[in-house]
Order: C-alpha cells, then structure tokens, then sequence
C-alpha cells in the first residue's frame, strides 16, 4: 500500500541528489577556475637563469630560443632579377607597394613574389640562407655576381629605390631630402614594435594581460597623436611629396586608423582625423590597390593574390 508514497520521495530525494551534485560541481568548477586564476595573475618572480619553456597562444608553436633552419629545403625561383619571400602582414606589404611603385615608374620592370606564410616555412635552410632572423619579407636579387640578399623591409626598400628609383621620386637624391625620408622610415622601423605588442597582448595572447595591453596601447596611441598632429599641416608625410616613408607607415597606421588592422574601436581611432585622410589618400593609389593583394591569402577573393609572378597576374583576382 505505500508502494506508491514510497516511489515519489524516492524520486523527490534523486531529484534534490541531482540537484545538489549539479551545485557542487558548479562550486567545485568556480573553485577551480578562481585558483586558476590566482595562479595566472600571481607575481612573477624570475629565477636566476631563464629556462625555455613554452610561451601559449596562437603563435607558441613557431617561437624559439635558438636561431636558424629547422628543416633542408630550397626556395623557389622564378625568372626575374627581383624574388620577394613575403606574406601580407605589414611589414610585406612595405615591400610589395614599393616593388608595385617601381612598376608604375618602369614600365619594363618585373618581379616575382613567393607566398611564405608563417607557420614553419620561413625556417627552412633555403629561407634563413637569405634571411638569418627568419622573418618575412627577404629579397634575393639575382642580377648581380654573386647574387644579393636583402631582409627587414626598411632594407628591401632603401634598395629597391637605390637601383631602380633612378630620378628619386621615393627616396630623393638631394641629402636634405632623402634624410628626412629616411628619418620618418626608420621612426617606422623603431616604432613597430610597440605596435606590434599591442597587437599581441590585445588580441593573441593566451591571456589578458592588463598591464601589457594597457602599456603598448598607451604607446601606439601616443604615436598616433604625434602623426595626427604632423599630418595636420601636411598632405604626405614629408610634405607634398609621396614618398618610402608613406609607403612604410600606411601599412600599419593607416590601416589601424581604416579600421583594417587590429582592433580600431577600442584605440578610438577615428578621432585621428588627419591620419585618416592621409591614409584614404594612400590607398587609392594603384600600386597600393595591388601592393596589397601579392602575398594575401585571407579576407575577400578580390583582395587575393597570393603569388605573383607578372603583371598579368592581376587579371586573375576576382573583381
């Protein structure tokens, strides 16, 4: 006769039992989650003597400790003077709107530009024969005896300009001139690094950290005050002359200011107005519509070009 009574406070008592393991494994998982966190934000204290050890984060797999090749094998080759190793980051993009530059100037010019993404490629003996630091972008010019290596991009454009820029239109002849180039490409050169740590600690690092986002956040907008403010008395940025030192701050200011790289929003890069209408200018501008699509393999079909080898190629990136 209590069969029936005893099934239901049978099930009411289940019922309370799962419900009460539910909570103490909900509190167990926020106990662990907030020693977790304790563990990750506690000080740091450094020993003695570095030891490698794994970074985290999307990139941890490629970084090391120690330089030079990890596995044999040779680059490719095309059959022009001029072979870019690169990827469209922005650094590539300095070397592929300056060789895209050189094309409007000459029209007999060519290059061939090879795709090296950065997920193990740029260690191969081939690679590091040309760039020792295993970066992208790395140049070969394969008219001189022996051929010539050329690696960081404020390198790759100093040279392309010397040999192939002959009335200096992108790096002037006049010394005056041309220091004022140099001294705005290699401000560039200096200040990317902050730029790029932003970059990291803001959107790939395994963790966020406040004192590094806080700390190159305050620096890129730092620099981007100091080029607002340049550019508000002057249409490029030595004056009103397009020159290397637009082409090597557009492909990370500019595009930071567009809204192209990294997070905008959160820099509030749309009060830098002056540096937006510089920057809008800049990309207008054929040979960086192209420049930006050689070595490209993400974003739209049209934005793509991931080798190119002749002008010709253009026609085939999807309008």
């Amino acid at each position: 006769k209590s069969e029936g009574p005893t099934r239901v406070r049978l099930g009411h008592f289940l019922k309370m039992e799962k419900s009460s393991a539910a909570a103490l494994a909900a509190g167990a998982f926020g106990v662990g989650a907030l020693v977790a966190y304790k563990i990750a934000t506690r000080p740091y204290k450094p020993p003695k003597v570095w030891e490698p050890t794994s970074s985290g984060g999307q990139w941890a797999s490629i970084n090391s400790h120690i330089s030079g090749a990890r596995t044999q094998a040779e680059l490719p080759k095309g059959k022009h003077p001029i072979q870019l190793y690169s990827l469209g980051t922005p650094n590539g993009v300095k070397a592929t709107i300056t060789l895209e530059e050189i094309c409007e100037m000459n029209p007999k010019f060519e290059y061939d530009a090879w795709l090296t993404k950065i997920d193990g490629a740029q260690f191969t003996s081939g690679f590091v024969a040309v760039n020792p630091n295993a970066k992208v972008p790395a140049m070969m010019d394969n008219s001189t005896s022996p051929p010539t290596r050329v690696f960081e991009s404020g390198s790759i454009m100093v040279y392309l300009c010397d040999k192939y820029d002959t009335n200096g239109t992108l790096l002037p002849k006049e010394p005056s001139k041309r220091a004022e180039v140099l001294n705005w490409l290699f401000w560039q050169m200096g200040s990317a690094p902050y730029w790029g740590n932003f970059g990291h600690f803001h959107s790939y690092a395994p963790m966020k950290i406040k004192y590094g986002i806080d700390r190159f956040s305050q620096q890129l907008k730092c620099h981007l005050d100091l080029l607002d403010k340049h550019l508000a008395k002057k249409r490029y940025i030595v004056g009103d002359a397009y020159s290397l030192a637009d082409i090597a701050i557009y492909p990370w200011i500019g595009k930071i200011v567009q809204g192209k790289l990294y997070d905008g929003a959160f820099l509030a890069a749309e009060e830098y107005k002056n540096i937006k209408r510089w920057a809008d200018e800049i990309a207008l501008r054929p040979a960086v519509v192209r420049g930006n699509k050689v070595n490209r393999t993400w974003g739209s079909p049209s934005e793509q070009l991931p080798e190119r080898h002749s002008r010709e190629d253009f026609a085939k990136v999807p309008a």
